[in-house]
């Protein structure tokens, strides 16, 4: 990762968090519907690790979102 893009992968991870909350869903949880192990999850939302778009497309179905949606980064 470029660390010029650090703050949008943080941001991004903010917002994974979010919707996880609003599902009222542990990482575990979430982590069993995607099938990755809960610290990947862990990893995303700090903003760590990139997110493949499968996984993106897989989140927004668990969170019955659009993909746009995870992009709409909160100041």
């Amino acid at each position: 990762m470029k660390q010029e893009y650090k703050g949008m992968y943080e941001r991004f991870g903010l917002n994974v968090v979010y919707y996880r909350k609003m599902k009222r869903m542990t990482q575990l949880q979430l982590a069993e519907l995607l099938d990755i192990d809960r610290s990947h999850i862990s990893s995303i939302e700090l903003g760590n690790v990139g997110v493949s778009m499968d996984l993106i497309f897989k989140m927004c179905e668990v969170f019955g979102i659009k993909p746009k949606e995870l992009f709409d980064f909160r100041d």
